[in-house]
């Protein structure tokens, strides 16, 4: 039977993996640090990792390794060119969480734009209670009908957020990163053109060279003072410096993060901006519904088997 190692089995929340265990000798550590990664692989037919890099150094010590199974979309865990030179097969897993983004950058908008975090607060903190006043008009509620929501980068995530957009009755438009102009139902704006029309924007393109520091202070500069910004992509499109003295300076009116330039976030201006209800944070959950990670879990156990399908008996 193969051996199979899971270096990071705690980034799949404690879900049933019973499905991948029975695929072989199943090995799993709850996190691998960087200088643990080798020792852990070695001897491993399959390596399975959702965050845990693997280089082209560690991949010349192993020589048993045939597959590496990313617990993920994202494939930058991997160097892909070592492991196609050293003839192991990497699979990740697409798709999975397309609904789970789409429905958290929903919340993150309704949220920001009915101001829960703050008339949660105002109940619960027994403000309600101490007063005579049945109505609190604490800090603005807006709607999202009417609003204008622009999307960079209409993928598979941005599509279904331009769908669910639409049901609330939003006019959108998207930005391409790539600049290549195909036929859809939106129309294509430049950045600027997009990030001045907008009430609404949010981010769902993968970080590389193009986007990387894509939204700094020029951009947000460029936005409505009553506009909001989401980043359920990558951390490192938008400058986080630079949103932090966005929403002080009241430039926006709010933000929404699921991901983070460092994660987790070490010391960071965001962590103390002037007006606390400006942010709307999560470490990273957007994917983590829990059909979403049933459909990854499902989707690395299929990778995997089909995979034992090609070796010789």
């Amino acid at each position: 039977m193969a051996n199979i190692v899971f270096l990071d089995e705690y980034s799949l929340g404690g879900n049933d993996l019973s499905s991948i265990k029975s695929l072989g000798n199943y090995t799993a550590y709850d996190r691998t640090l960087p200088e643990q990664t080798l020792e852990r692989c070695k001897g491993a037919d399959i390596v399975i990792s959702n965050k845990v890099y693997i280089s082209r150094e560690m991949m010349a010590q192993l020589p048993d390794l045939k597959m590496i199974a990313i617990a993920a979309t994202g494939m930058n865990n991997v160097d892909l060119e070592a492991a196609a030179e050293f003839g192991i097969e990497v699979k990740n897993v697409s798709g999975y969480s397309t609904y789970s983004v789409a429905e958290a950058t929903l919340t993150f908008a309704l949220s920001l734009l009915k101001n829960a975090q703050y008339y949660d607060h105002y109940f619960k903190d027994g403000e309600y209670a101490a007063t005579s006043d049945i109505f609190h008009f604490g800090r603005p509620i807006s709607m999202l009908r009417g609003k204008n929501w622009g999307i960079i980068g209409l993928g598979a995530i941005g599509h279904q957020v331009a769908t669910l957009a639409e049901a609330f009755g939003c006019n959108v438009a998207y930005h391409s990163i790539s600049g290549a102009v195909r036929e859809e139902k939106y129309p294509q704006l430049a950045l600027t053109e997009l990030l001045e029309w907008a009430d609404v924007v949010s981010i769902h393109s993968p970080l590389n060279a193009q986007t990387a520091g894509l939204i700094g202070d020029k951009e947000l500069s460029a936005m409505k003072p009553t506009a909001i910004i989401i980043n359920v992509a990558r951390g490192g499109i938008i400058d986080e410096a630079a949103l932090a003295n966005a929403l002080n300076n009241k430039t926006i009116a709010a933000a929404a993060l699921d991901v983070f330039s460092k994660e987790p976030l070490p010391q960071s201006p965001l962590y103390n901006l002037n007006d606390p209800y400006s942010l709307l944070a999560s470490p990273h959950t957007a994917w983590a519904a829990d059909d979403a990670v049933e459909r990854l879990i499902e989707g690395i156990y299929t990778n995997i088997k089909n995979f034992l399908l090609t070796l010789p008996d």
